[in-house]
This record gives structure tokens, C-alpha cells and sequence, in this order.
């Protein structure tokens, strides 16, 4: 099942993808993507409806509503590591991407006022569906309600030649595109084998898989709940394969009027218009 928010900035309403690729109402079945509507048995429920009977419409909002934490995995993939002349740290590194980077899948990307290295990271977005507090590995995918796409935006030159930590280069409005879908984990048998890309301007950056992840989504839900709980609605970005602009020779960023796609395979795409900001 692909659930989805469509409708107006900030009065999205929820919905899912039928078998045609067309948009059905589920406000009639549920107030929002958000909190207990995410807990794993109650999308089970959602699945016995007949998605007919349901009505339609357009605009594409982020797939999850009132997110609490948006929680980031830094360097993890070996080979995106590498291209970056880090090693891989021998346990995640853990950043918070503000809540208000938020926006839906085809959005268009703003470069921030004074920005010199806007960075593309086409991602694995893990979303919570039961409160999670130290579980284990082999529990904790019964916590999660399902995957998504995700752009993790950077800004380089704030992320990581000014003082501070990785958030202010990584929390800029619309650095945090999420969706189209949430596709719940019955869908996904094996997070661990989904191909993923991106492209900027037709041609391909990224090319992966999270095959290449070097701590897998188990091993991080079960990680990050042994220091925090996790709540339906918040939203693990899994860390990007390597091709991002900062590891090119030289470096390549992102300029208004470039068009970025990416996707994974079963979780849809996404496309942005890079813009400067007002």
C-alpha cells in the first residue's frame, strides 16, 4: 500500500495510490499520516478498503504529517565515505535535520541566501510507526510503519566550514523533500536491497544501493532507541551512496534554474526546480 498527503501547503490531506497510479481520499478513514494513524496494525486495516469507492485529487504534499524528529545518518555508506576523504566511523553519526525543511517531493529547492555549496543526496527515509525505546535489532523493524524517499539537502560551506555542528548546513527551507509515498514495510520485504539514483539536469549523479549502507535500518532503529525514544511520525534519513557534488574533481553544486530527479525503486520519485531564494 503507498500512502500519501495531497492538497494545498500545509492543508495536505491524506491519501493513497491505487493499482492506476490515481490519487484516492482517505480523510474519511483517517484525520491525517500522523501519530497512531502509523501504527503498523491500523495500515493493516487500510488495506481492506476498496480503493473505488474512495475519491481523487492532484498536488503531492510531504508523505508524513507532524513529524517530531527527522533524524539523519551521516557517512553511511563506505563508498560515499570514501569520495568524501572520511573513514567510516565506527558508530553512526547522528544529526538532526530541523522539521521545517520539510516540504512535498516536487517542490521547488531554494538556494538559501548566501550559499556558495548547495549539495543533492537522494536518501532511505525510515518512518516510525510504534513508540520506540530500546529495542532490539531483531524487534526493531516492528516498529517502523514504512519507507520513503528522501532529499537530504546540504549546504556545504554552512554544514562544514563554520563553526558548529552539521545542522544549520542541513536545515534550510525546502533541504528536506519527503515522499511521494509512504509505502508501508509489507511492500518492502528487504530495505536492504533498493536501488536508488539521482540525476541533475538529465545527467546521473548517484547511482546506488542500499545494499552498500554500512549499518542497516535494523541495526539503526534498534541504535538510536537505546539514547532517545522514537515516535510515530519520525522520519530516520538513512544516510546517500556516493556521486554528491562535494566529492566531484572539482566540486559541482547546484544553481538556480538546475532540475534534480531522484528516486528508489518501489518508493517513487521525486523532482525539484532549484531556485534562488527571494
Amino acid at each position: 500500500m503507498k500512502l500519501l498527503r495531497y492538497g494545498q501547503p500545509g492543508s495536505e490531506r491524506p491519501g493513497l495510490l491505487d493499482n492506476a497510479g490515481n490519487i484516492r481520499d482517505l480523510s474519511g478513514h483517517v484525520d491525517d499520516l500522523s501519530g497512531g494513524m502509523l501504527d503498523p496494525s491500523f495500515l493493516q486495516e487500510l488495506t481492506e478498503l476498496n480503493p473505488e469507492s474512495l475519491q481523487g485529487n492532484p498536488r503531492i504534499g510531504p508523505c508524513v504529517a507532524g513529524t517530531g524528529k527527522f533524524i539523519c545518518i551521516g557517512l553511511n555508506y563506505s563508498d560515499h565515505a570514501a569520495e568524501t576523504g572520511a573513514t567510516v566511523p565506527p558508530e553512526p553519526i547522528i544529526f538532526m535535520k530541523a522539521t521545517s525543511a520539510i516540504v512535498g517531493p516536487n517542490e521547488d529547492l531554494v538556494i538559501p541566501r548566501g550559499s556558495e555549496k548547495t549539495d543533492w543526496e537522494v536518501e532511505l527515509g525510515v518512518v516510525i510507526g510504534r513508540t520506540a525505546k530500546y529495542v532490539s535489532e531483531v524487534e526493531a523493524l516492528n516498529y517502523v510503519a514504512g519507507y520513503c524517499t528522501v532529499h537530504d539537502v546540504s549546504e556545504r560551506a554552512f554544514q562544514t566550514e563554520r563553526q558548529g555542528q552539521w545542522t544549520k548546513g542541513k536545515s534550510c527551507d525546502t533541504f528536506g523533500p519527503v515522499g511521494p509515498w509512504l509505502v508501508t514495510k509489507n511492500e518492502v520485504p528487504d530495505p536492504q536491497k533498493l536501488p536508488m539514483w539521482l540525476t541533475v539536469n538529465g545527467e546521473t549523479m548517484q547511482n546506488g544501493s542500499t545494499k552498500t549502507m554500512v549499518y542497516g535500518v535494523a541495526f539503526l532503529v534498534s541504535y538510536l532507541s537505546q539514547f532517545m525514544s522514537l515516535r510515530p511520525g519520525d522520519i530516520i534519513s538513512t544516510g546517500t551512496p556516493p556521486g554528491v557534488g562535494m566529492g566531484m574533481k572539482p566540486p559541482c553544486y547546484l544553481k538556480p534554474g538546475d532540475i534534480v530527479e531522484l528516486g528508489i525503486e518501489g518508493l517513487g520519485a521525486q523532482k525539484q526546480n532549484v531556485r534562488a531564494d527571494d
